[in-house]
């Protein structure tokens, strides 16, 4: 083997990975800023034209917005910078954080259609996207009153967590200026969608700066005992969205591994609803650089809600849930018919969530 294709040695650096870390963090922090100005100027289009008056229009308008862009942390992070200029309500802020999560799955079931179009069992490849629908739908229906009574009786507003001053002074120092230039030049629209487009852009940079996940058959045979236990492959969830910070890339790992048969679908049910936990790890630190506890509050009552009727049915009702949800898998997929009318459920849902008043 030349010297020109040897693989790296196990332990060195990859600097480059580290200078698109610091970059895409550089990114993501000067986008909040962006966003944090336009959403000022947007507050009144947010409310009388789109007419997000209530919880309900903004459970509708996250879902939609995550739809159109084929993931949840940016509208998420969208979301509190509405909040932060008066856009919607606390209640309101909720609702559209968890309908950006109803949304993100739908980018897995439509990286399913492309393993399907590519030549794989239709079935198998749309399974894992249909699945992670439905869990998320099941998961955050009931998580959404959970979420609606913490925030109602004030559980977490003791809890005031903001980035540190001296972080938050050094935040100001560098990207005050870069976001005044900005207002000098552009309307405050054009600020936000810039700032939505570098937020999306800087997320996809933090993807690629993070260590290669090269899944093997072999890792996966020696683990098939092991993905047996829900507790397992639960906090297998937890770990790889913790690491990668997007819901969006780390359910979309599981296709390629379910075409393949490295992993069946019955495993992945826990991995879902760990993967949906910590998927507001990324909007937490967006709520802390924003440096407003009340939107910080929002993102923890989201993040423990899901927590608390994930583990109960984890707990107490696992068995007879996973058996449900996977017979409505096998109904949605039975037949184009059925995936169809399913299609149509998921779209006109957040539509009709809409236009209620």
């Amino acid at each position: 083997m030349t010297a020109a294709h040897k693989p790296p040695r196990a332990g060195r650096v990859n600097w480059r990975k580290v200078v698109l870390f610091i970059v895409s963090l550089f990114l993501f922090i000067l986008a909040l800023q962006l966003l944090k100005s336009g959403a000022r100027a947007l507050a009144p289009f947010v409310r009388e034209t789109l007419q997000v008056k209530n919880p309900a229009n903004a459970l509708g308008f996250g879902w939609l917005f995550a739809y159109a862009v084929l993931s949840g942390s940016p509208v998420a992070a969208t979301a509190l910078t509405f909040f932060d200029a008066g856009a919607i309500d606390r209640l309101g802020t909720f609702a559209m954080i968890a309908g950006s999560r109803f949304g993100a799955s739908f980018i897995v079931l439509a990286l399913g259609f492309v393993y399907t179009l590519r030549g794989h069992d239709r079935k198998g490849s749309l399974t894992m996207g249909l699945l992670s629908l439905v869990v998320t739908f099941t998961i955050y229906a009931p998580a959404l009153a959970v979420g609606y009574w913490l925030l109602k009786v004030g559980a977490f507003d003791w809890l005031h967590a903001t980035a540190n001053g001296n972080a938050v002074s050094l935040i100001d120092v560098i990207f005050d200026p870069l976001v005044g230039f900005a207002e000098t030049l552009l309307p405050r629209w054009i600020i936000f969608v810039l700032g939505f487009a570098v937020l999306w852009y800087s997320l996809s940079l933090i993807d690629h700066a993070l260590p290669d996940m090269k899944l093997k058959a072999s890792a996966f045979g020696g683990m098939a005992r092991l993905l047996y236990r829900p507790i397992v492959t639960f906090g297998l969830g937890l770990a790889i969205t913790s690491i990668t910070m997007s819901v969006s890339v780390s359910l979309s790992m599981l296709v390629p591994l379910s075409a393949r048969g490295y992993i069946r679908r019955e495993n992945v049910i826990p991995y879902i609803m760990g993967a949906n936990i910590t998927t507001f790890i990324d909007t937490l630190v967006a709520a802390m650089l924003l440096n407003n506890p009340a939107a910080f509050t929002v993102v923890l009552v989201e993040m423990a809600s899901v927590t608390i009727v994930s583990l109960l049915i984890l707990v107490l009702v696992y068995r007879p849930y996973e058996r449900a949800v996977l017979r409505v898998v096998e109904i949605i997929g039975n037949s184009r018919r059925n995936l169809a009318i399913f299609l149509l459920v998921i779209v006109g849902i957040p539509v009709a969530l809409m236009i209620v008043r």
